[in-house]
This record gives C-alpha cells, structure tokens and sequence, in this order.
C-alpha cells in the first residue's frame, strides 16, 4: 500500500484549457456581449422613463409669439401671481428652449 502526502496530491499537473478561440470566434463572442448589454440597457431605460413621468399629462395650451412678446410677459400672465423664474424655466423645459429668446410666430406650449 503506498502513502500519499498531502504535497501529492496538490501537486497535481494542471491541464490547460483546449478550448481556443480563433479571430472571428472573439469578434462573436464580443458582439454577442455588446447586444446583450444593449438589451439590459433598453430594459432598464424603458423602466426609468416610466418612473419619471408618473401621472396624468400637464395641461397646456398653444400660444403664438407675437412681436415684441417675452417669456418674462409669457410667464407672468401662465404664473397668476406665482413664481415668474419658476414658470419661465418650466416653459423652457417643455418647449426645449435653450434660453429666452423668442422669435414672433413662435408657438410655444403654455401650462394651464
């Protein structure tokens, strides 16, 4: 009967791997994960937009901009006495302004 030691049987050669991967094997292998990732991320977009715009729709109405008009002027008769700063940048945000410039024949969404 022979003994083995403990050292033996750690010592054991290890095989390597025989599976190798050829060029357009990695290309797969990369365009596989890069869907799979695209996927995860569509699913998870879908989701956060829904969180985002809980709700009923804001209710709005279509104002024409006429000459010598301002989204300060805009803003103040939409805020009834409110926060004009406050409705100026919400009306930026749902019309997609970029700053205060109007042009006349401009239509913009306005909140009730």
């Amino acid at each position: 009967m022979t003994t083995m030691t403990l050292d033996q049987l750690l010592d054991t050669p290890r095989r390597r791997s025989t599976v190798r991967l050829t060029r357009r094997g990695r290309v797969v292998v990369f365009v596989a994960g890069l869907i799979v990732l695209l996927g995860l991320g569509l699913l998870i977009s879908n989701g956060a937009g829904a969180a985002l715009h809980s709700g009923a729709p804001e209710t709005t109405h279509s104002v024409v901009v006429a000459p010598g008009d301002t989204l300060w002027d805009l803003a103040s008769q939409a805020a009834h006495g409110g926060d004009v700063r406050a409705m100026i940048d919400h009306i930026e945000q749902i019309n997609g302004l970029s700053g205060v410039s109007l042009s006349a024949g401009q239509t913009l969404r306005i909140p009730n």
